[in-house]
């Protein structure tokens, strides 16, 4: 068989094959085929068959006969099932043609229905430019088998054209089977216009349609979202050959549900019963599927339950598509219930079963049941395959497990799977997460010499992995190679290694990557340019960085929040708040939606140029657009009236912040603490003054109380912090602080012990608390912690107390008294 690219006959040629006439039709009609004439049938086939000198005994056989060739033609080629037999017959009986003996119309249609059914489509092609120069017309009835082989094998264009070739030669369409399947094929390439060309010659003629014309047509409106109107053309039809039926329903009811119209599919499927017409599996798989995506699992209960009571079978494709759906909107299942579920419903789990099971148990951290999933498989002899692996080898990699992820690689090869794209994806990517790049670069070796090639997002990964090591030189070969596989590089990538240059102090380098960008004719995006203004930012450039953003915008990119964010956050640095105000102005008249980022920019700018009070009015301003300030806007915030001496007002800030369950970092304690040092509390001092225009603050009052029993001011601050974040419920925030006090040299104390005891009894741990801190003190020094605690509850008697006065108490009438270095941190103010 030759290559169907070769496959050529134009549209004159069909042009030129003029209507059968008057005078032709007899010879183109079949003859009665006689006793003899059955036998001459047979022979001719079986010299075919069997003799090396097949053509000599031809000859013979129809020179003691009568009979002409022309005559019998047609019943050889039709009882003929070997295409290369009816071309060696055609090429021989060609060969008499001088003689006056030539085959005729009827005869070579019967020779093109051979050559269509067997797929042979380049003699096709070539019997019919033979039959064109010998002015002979195919019938209608071989035209709509070669349509339908034409169709059936993807070939719609070249079907269309002997569509048309039939209804301009025999004024009629071809019969119901190959119209079908010609609109099969272009409504499944989307090709709605010359599918509604065809079915509208069709409707011209009753006899060449049926139920199933009408439903392809229908199928292809809802596909393009047109379900109205394929119901309407279903209800125009009705009567006229076009039965009503479940597939009808069932098709309306998969395109409302693909649209997420499941109210009208609910009630088409109501319709649909009341009209007497009994729901399919189908029918019932289709709504069940539409319930699994919005999650209604009770309305498809009540679907299983009413497919149960018509003793209909759920099918494994129905369950896996109601797991997969719990998944997905996060249930939490029992694979073992599960499977014991789906047996229940008379369904056997396959293999879909199991990897969905699989998959979701990775996502859920349950690498072990996994496991034992894939090994419960296969002992029930259901064969792996990618999708059975995949996340296993996912999950491992993210874990730093490597080698278990290389173990499972190889014994999914060892049973038949190749290793796809996704595959080497998960390993690259897991692998990369946990810094092991080298080895992620192996396998990106490996996949090279399978002949998978990597995507833009695995090329993303290494260039990322090698970037955050700061191997940079590495990261541009990867580049160059990405694009020597004529892989162009999406915005990530390039904003990826931009990045990491600018991050590595290097801007001439990230800028000669964004250059090349540009130069390869690749569109950064957004992300691209606002990587390479940031590193024009950073730098103190800030012409660069406009010039940078009129490009992006003559590139038709609108600068988002993050470009004018960081922008602002340039300015600032350089202590231009004048420019800073200017590009905000210009974020508000562009109506690019503010962000913290913004607004946490202009408080930094008021604050390094001493404006605090428009610092706090930027702040609540921020508030009334409904952001919720960050962790770096409150530490600038306490930092700033730290600087001032307003350490009241730091407080507030700080505690502010911890209402808001903001949690702070060490440059927020930082902050705190250097402002409640620097200032010694006084009964006249400014800051008390400042503190009784402000809310009472528990840090303040509860540092100012322990600074007067003769604490350090440092060790002061530190359990002051502490307590007030126990006091939040950030426990785990608070021991890490505490982790901090000690590697700088603070002993623990009474205090601090107190205030991690009250904060984890705060959060119904009181039964388990010595299983996360250490009690070393004696009766004293309990006391001091019982001390405090009874301050906490005077200076917050609106809230709940714990269990934690009660325990200290116990322990301290249960200690004996001793000295303990904890006095010295009482002394001095270092």
């Amino acid at each position: 068989m030759h290559h169907l690219k070769e496959l050529v006959m134009s549209k004159s040629l069909l042009s030129r094959i003029k209507p059968l006439s008057p005078v032709k039709s007899s010879a183109s009609s079949p003859i009665l085929c006689t006793k003899h004439l059955k036998i001459l049938v047979n022979d001719t086939i079986q010299i075919l068959r069997s003799d090396p000198e097949w053509e000599e005994s031809l000859d013979d056989r129809f020179t003691e006969t009568e009979t002409q060739v022309s005559e019998i033609a047609h019943f050889v080629f039709d009882k003929i099932r070997d295409p290369q037999l009816g071309l060696m017959f055609f090429e021989w009986a060609s060969k008499r043609s001088c003689s006056g003996d030539s085959l005729n119309g009827f005869a070579c249609s019967s020779l093109l229905k051979l050559l269509a059914k067997s797929r042979v489509f380049q003699e096709v092609e070539n019997v019919l430019k033979i039959m064109q120069c010998k002015d002979l017309v195919p019938t209608c009835e071989a035209l709509s088998v070669l349509i339908r082989a034409y169709a059936d094998f993807g070939l719609d264009n070249r079907a269309l054209e002997l569509y048309h070739a039939v209804v301009s030669i025999h004024n009629c369409v071809p019969d119901v089977f190959a119209c079908n399947s010609l609109l099969d094929k272009l409504v499944k390439a989307n090709k709605m216009e010359s599918a509604f060309q065809v079915y509208n010659q069709m409707t011209k003629h009753d006899d060449r349609l049926d139920n199933y014309s009408v439903c392809i047509m229908v199928r292809g409106l809802c596909k393009q979202g047109k379900v109205e109107e394929g119901r309407k053309m279903i209800e125009k039809r009705w009567g006229k050959r076009c039965i009503p039926n479940v597939v009808f329903y069932n098709t309306l009811i998969d395109g409302y549900c693909k649209k997420a119209d499941t109210e009208r599919a609910k009630q088409l499927f109501i319709e649909m019963k009341r009209k007497g017409f009994l729901p399919s599996v189908e029918t019932y798989g289709i709504i069940i599927n539409r319930y699994c995506k919005e999650g209604q699992f009770e309305a498809v209960d009540d679907l299983l339950a009413e497919m149960k009571e018509r003793a209909l079978v759920v099918t494994v494709q129905i369950c896996n598509t109601i797991v997969d759906a719990q998944i997905k909107h996060g249930c939490m299942l029992d694979a073992a219930e599960v499977i014991k579920w789906m047996i229940g419903y008379g369904c056997e789990p396959d293999i879909v079963t199991y990897n969905i099971l699989i998959s979701g148990s990775c996502q859920e951290g349950k690498v072990q049941e996994a496991e034992e999933l894939l090994q419960h498989a296969i002992k029930w002899r259901l064969l792996p395959n990618k999708y059975s692996y995949t996340p296993l080898i996912h999950f491992h990699c993210k874990q730093g497990k490597y080698m278990r992820a290389f173990d499972l690689l190889i014994e999914m090869t060892g049973r038949g799977q190749t290793p796809d794209l996704a595959v080497y994806g998960a390993l690259i990517h897991g692998l990369a997460a946990v810094g092991e790049v080298d080895v992620a670069l192996k396998i990106r070796d490996k996949m090279l010499q399978k002949g998978v090639s990597p995507d833009a997002n695995i090329y993303n990964v290494l260039i990322s992995g090698v970037s955050k090591k700061g191997r940079l030189p590495a990261a541009e070969l990867i580049l160059a190679e990405m694009l020597g596989q004529n892989i162009p590089p999406d915005t990530f990538v390039n904003a990826t290694l931009v990045d990491a240059f600018v991050r590595h102090g290097d801007l001439d380098q990230a800028k000669r990557v964004f250059e090349l960008t540009i130069a390869k004719m690749l569109d950064p995006g957004v992300v691209g340019y606002n990587a390479m203004i940031k590193g024009y930012c950073k730098f103190g450039k800030m012409n660069d960085a406009l010039l940078c953003v009129k490009r992006m915008i003559e590139g038709q990119h609108s600068p988002d929040e993050f470009t004018y964010s960081t922008i602002m956050d340039g300015y600032v640095k350089q202590n231009n708040l004048r420019g800073a105000l200017a590009t905000f102005g210009q974020m508000v008249r562009r109506k690019c939606k503010l962000n913290v980022v913004a607004y946490t920019s202009l408080i930094n700018g008021f604050c390094r140029m001493g404006e605090s009070h428009n610092a706090e009015k930027t702040f609540k301003e921020m508030q009334s657009c409904g952001l919720e300030p960050n962790v770096v806007t409150y530490s600038i915030l306490i930092g700033c009236f730290s600087k001032e001496g307003n350490v009241a007002k730091a407080c507030s800030f700080f505690e502010l912040m911890l209402v808001r369950k903001c949690i702070p970092n060490n440059v927020t304690f930082n902050y705190l603490i250097t402002g409640l040092t620097n200032e010694v509390p006084t009964i006249n001092s400014n800051w008390m003054t400042e503190f009784q225009e402000t809310q009472n603050s528990l840090i303040f009052n509860f540092y100012r109380r322990m600074v007067s029993d003769g604490w350090y001011l440092r060790t002061a601050a530190y359990d002051s912090i502490l307590i007030c974040l126990c006091q939040h419920k950030m426990v785990q925030t608070a021991l890490q602080l505490h982790d901090e006090m000690k590697i700088k040299g603070f002993l623990p104390d009474p205090i601090s012990f107190g205030a991690l005891l009250h904060g984890l009894c705060l959060e119904g741990r009181s039964k388990e608390w010595k299983d996360v801190i250490s009690c070393n003190f004696n009766r004293q020094e309990l006391q001091i912690a019982v001390k405090y605690l009874r301050t906490l509850n005077d200076l917050v008697p609106q809230d709940p107390s714990s269990d934690a006065l009660g325990i200290l108490t116990t322990m301290a009438e249960g200690c004996e008294l001793q000295i303990h270095p904890v006095e010295n941190q009482k002394v001095g103010t270092g």
